[in-house]
């Protein structure tokens, strides 16, 4: 059975399993932000980082690359996204449909914000984001790491994410 899965942040530099064919594509319903703490991965229990999620938002758009597995790999595909995505459980996994470019609707492994987990941190002001994410630190490395490749990879794919950009521009200053 072919399995997709929606890229939207880290996925889409990092996917970590073997992608036979990528396309860029449209998820209704919700917006690619930082609304999620990051106590493992970008930051720590003491000084939390940020990190990408899908916000669930009437009448939003969120642009990102679908990638199917490699037949055959699906299962270990699946396991190992779970135990990446899934490990303080402030992720919820679906199935998601999205349109790809070629005007083709796929269903997507997506993972998306818990509203009521207690790592979500929706609607902080840009800067309140840009001063967390310049300082914390976290076991996969600096939060700023995290933020530069997320938003270099969106650019070279073509996608524009002003919310982004800007605060990767903001992050330089900074950490300067």
């Amino acid at each position: 059975m072919t399995m997709w899965v929606f890229g939207y942040g880290s996925l889409l530099w990092n996917p970590g399993f073997d992608v036979a064919d990528m396309c860029l594509g449209t998820l209704r319903g919700y917006a690619r932000s930082f609304c999620m703490s990051s106590i493992h991965h970008r930051g720590s229990v003491e000084k939390p980082g940020l990190v990408l999620a899908l916000d669930a938002v009437d009448g939003a758009l969120c642009r990102g690359m679908a990638m199917r597995v490699a037949d055959g790999r699906e299962d270990d595909t699946l396991a190992y996204l779970r135990e990446r995505e899934l490990i303080s459980s402030a992720y919820l996994e679906k199935m998601l449909s999205v349109q790809l470019d070629t005007g083709t609707e796929i269903t997507a492994v997506t993972y998306v914000i818990d509203p009521a987990h207690v790592q979500y941190c929706g609607a902080l002001p840009l800067e309140e984001q840009a001063q967390i994410i310049a300082h914390a630190v976290g076991d996969r490395g600096p939060n700023t790491e995290y933020l530069f490749n997320t938003a270099s990879h969106l650019t070279e794919i073509g996608l524009h994410d002003p919310d982004l950009d800007w605060l990767a521009q903001r992050v330089r200053q900074l950490t300067a």
